[in-house]
């Protein structure tokens, strides 16, 4: 499946720190990017990562070529519940790798907990709450989640609907027109 990133407009600060309407759906995020690898977290090539909920332990997460991670987006690679055993073992921790293959889209609020792995090509639908193995080309949905689809499927259907347009490169106002033009009821 070929990497496909669903365009969201997001706000920026310039550099007297005023906030400015983006210009392109796909803002940079190379800035977060670079401040999650100094942590520790492993980010592939080309990825687009608009959250930086990694929680305390980034160096757990890696996440494969072209993945894009939506906002909201949670990876959680420590369990909570080991406060269970507090009385016990009042030192004890849980953790787990979370790792995303190359090709992923993590959609908007999913939450991925530790020992979670998403196969090359799928798309974690918004809200989904992710624990375990799931295989590659995966629409993954739900909570607790599963593979509901095929991502390949899904593409296709995408690429035949009459609301899917080639609108990306476009300025603001020009998409704007467009979009409205397209979804009209």
């Amino acid at each position: 499946m070929q990497f496909m990133a669903l365009p969201r407009l997001f706000r920026r600060r310039d550099r007297r720190g005023k906030t400015a309407p983006a210009s392109t759906p796909l803002q940079s995020t190379d800035e977060t990017i670079a401040r999650l690898r100094a942590l520790g977290a492993t980010i592939g090539e080309g990825c687009l990562i608009y959250s930086t909920a990694f929680s305390t332990e980034p160096y757990l997460v890696t996440l494969g070529n072209r993945v894009a991670v939506s906002g909201g987006v949670k990876f959680l690679p420590h369990d909570g519940a080991v406060w269970l055993l507090r009385q016990r073992r009042p030192h004890a921790q849980v953790f787990g790798r979370i790792v995303v293959e190359d090709d992923c889209y993590i959609g908007e609020n999913a939450l991925l907990l530790p020992g979670t792995r998403v196969g090359r090509g799928s798309v974690v639908a918004a809200g989904a709450v992710l624990k375990g193995r799931f295989p590659e080309n995966s629409v993954i949905a739900g909570n607790p989640a599963r593979a509901v689809g095929r991502a390949s499927l899904l593409a296709e259907l995408m690429d035949q609907s009459a609301t899917t347009l080639d609108s990306l490169h476009l300025p603001a106002d020009e998409r704007r027109a467009l979009v409205l033009e397209k979804t009209r009821p």
